[in-house]
């Protein structure tokens, strides 16, 4: 027997072995999707200026679990609320890891509470929950914080004496300074060059990241690495950001007393003392850093960018934007700030908070997940060290779980009498063991600063109602707004 008729039979023997292995077979049985072409993957198929829109489009193809090659890099979708339900909660341990994504890995190198994978991540998570709730998450404390922070951010709005102005940035130092005076101790003042140097940095980045700039990195980060373009910013203010905390923690390391911890930063550093001579310790100065930066990034951009949505749907519905003031007159008046204590009495202004947050979609395709072992799931296996990308946007625009999931409908969150009725579909900080940290946090802080606005200001567009544009201006990591300017009338 020739060589040639030898390396045939080998390789039909080879093929016949796949065939007929049913664990060999399992181990490749992935949902259906696309064909890939070599290197380029499924993007012929793929718009890169709008990805969101893209794998949409493949699911009504190829059904809620399909398959897709971002580049090289092999992926599964989920789509609509029962598949990424049975995912992320139902099978949560298994979809706990967390997927690549350049934009974030390529600085982080897997550290920090949202990028890191198994024991790390769960030490991380577990100590960062415990030490959150010890400085008021989710408690009476924060939201004293919140209250206050609000009355300076009025105080600022008051300012603007009925002028146009763009909200963007006022919202950002505001929230911000929440997150801040958790991490960092304090609060900054508006005019801190700290704090404005945060906001601008992570402004850019979060634009940058939902751009087809940021798109394109995702899909090939090693060719882009040489590629000039707005994503080599996006490197350069990580790395201002890490600087600007390293510098903050060596302010503290200077002031340090471990018997009276004053925030986050001195209960990691508590934390990195106690475990210095353990070698396999999660707990050392980078993922202080990385843990930081993620906290604050994640407290800062989603919370701000969900109240400026909020502004162009109650400008462009001034109907419901009045119900809501007439709720907190009724409920709350004019002589306080509205409070937590509040929201059961007050149902539809929690039903228009919830409705902003499905509509707006700020992080419309979560950040990806892994699989973390072998899975089964809907008749597929998918191999350990799968990513998988939850679409959070066909979950908030499925029309088994909402009535109009196109329009912009606060009677989604309402039951027959007018009550608030909550819906298992409503992911906005994604779902099971990856829920977002700051859920609770983002949650009072949406309530509070948008009843105080409202209590004290109604919002008046530039132009007639019926032509503001809710459509995003991009749509990647996030659904950014249209940018826009509004006057503020006193009421």
């Amino acid at each position: 027997m020739d060589l040639l008729s030898t390396a045939i039979l080998l390789l039909l023997l080879a093929l016949t072995y796949l065939v007929l292995n049913p664990s060999l077979r399992a181990k490749g049985k992935l949902p259906p999707g696309p064909r890939p072409l070599p290197v380029l993957g499924n993007l012929l198929q793929l718009r890169t200026q709008d990805m969101l829109t893209s794998l949409t489009k493949l699911s009504k193809e190829y059904g809620s679990v399909y398959t897709v090659h971002l580049g090289p890099r092999r992926v599964v979708v989920l789509s609509g609320y029962q598949a990424v339900k049975e995912a992320l909660v139902d099978q949560g341990e298994e979809f706990s890891g967390r997927g690549d994504y350049p934009v974030f890995f390529n600085f982080t190198k897997g550290n920090g509470i949202a990028f890191s994978n198994g024991e790390r991540w769960k030490a991380l998570r577990r100590f960062s929950v415990q030490i959150l709730r010890n400085f008021g998450m989710g408690k009476r404390s924060i939201e004293e914080r919140i209250l206050e922070e609000g009355n300076f951010l009025l105080a600022e709005l008051r300012k603007t004496e009925g002028d146009p102005f763009d909200p963007t940035f006022v919202l950002s130092r505001s929230v911000s300074n929440i997150i801040c005076s958790v991490l960092f101790g304090s609060r900054f003042d508006y005019d801190d060059e700290r704090l404005l140097t945060i906001i601008s940095l992570i402004n850019d980045n979060f634009k940058i990241m939902s751009s087809p700039w940021g798109e394109m990195y995702n899909v090939f980060p090693s060719l882009l690495d040489w590629v000039p373009g707005p994503h080599r910013r996006l490197f350069r203010n990580y790395n201002r950001m890490k600087d600007l905390i390293a510098c903050s923690v060596r302010d503290h390391q200077a002031s340090f007393d471990p018997s009276s911890p004053r925030d986050f930063i001195d209960c990691f550093l508590t934390k990195i003392a106690q475990e210095k001579q353990d070698p396999l310790s999660h707990f050392y100065m980078d993922t202080l850093l990385m843990t930081t930066h993620n906290l604050l990034f994640g407290g800062t951009e989603t919370v701000g960018t969900t109240l400026r949505h909020a502004f162009l749907m109650l400008m462009k519905y001034p109907e419901v934007q009045a119900r809501v003031q007439e709720e907190i007159d009724q409920v709350v008046g004019r002589t306080r700030l509205p409070a937590l204590e509040d929201r059961p009495a007050m149902p539809y202004t929690d039903a228009v908070i919830h409705e902003v947050q499905r509509f707006a979609d700020v992080i419309p395709m979560n950040l990806p997940h892994r699989v973390v072992r072998d899975t089964a799931f809907r008749g597929f296996l998918l191999p350990k060290g799968t990513d998988v990308i939850t679409l959070l946007n066909t979950v908030h625009q499925d029309p088994s779980q909402f009535l109009t999931p196109q329009k912009f409908n606060p009677e989604h969150f309402l039951d027959a009498n007018k009550r608030f009725k909550k819906s298992p579909a409503f992911m906005p900080f994604s779902a099971g063991r990856r829920l977002c940290l700051g859920e609770s946090l983002a949650r009072m802080e949406l309530f509070l600063y948008l009843t105080a606005i409202l209590q004290n200001f109604s919002l008046q567009p530039l132009g007639a109602p019926e032509d503001i544009d809710l459509t995003p201006l991009s749509s990647g990591l996030g659904n950014l707004p249209r940018p826009f300017q509004l006057s503020l009338r006193a009421r």
